[in-house]
């Protein structure tokens, strides 16, 4: 038999991971996107800073930039 409070445990347990691993989630969309963003977005890109900043990474992941 169960109490009160060891349900309420149990309750508070599953919505803590669940609130856990949604933000985890969020987190790693996020950082996916600003990945693909900064290789393909600033890839793409014919300023020169940006082009500068990502350079060796371009090539480090065989993206052609010349």
């Amino acid at each position: 038999m169960t109490t009160t409070t060891q349900k309420s445990a149990t309750s508070a347990t599953t919505t803590t991971l669940s609130t856990t691993r949604s933000k985890t989630l969020i987190a790693a969309s996020m950082a996916a996107f600003l990945g693909v963003f900064m290789i393909w977005g600033v890839g793409f890109s014919h300023i020169a800073a940006a082009h500068n900043a990502a350079h060796d990474v371009r090539h480090s992941n065989g993206f052609p930039c010349h």
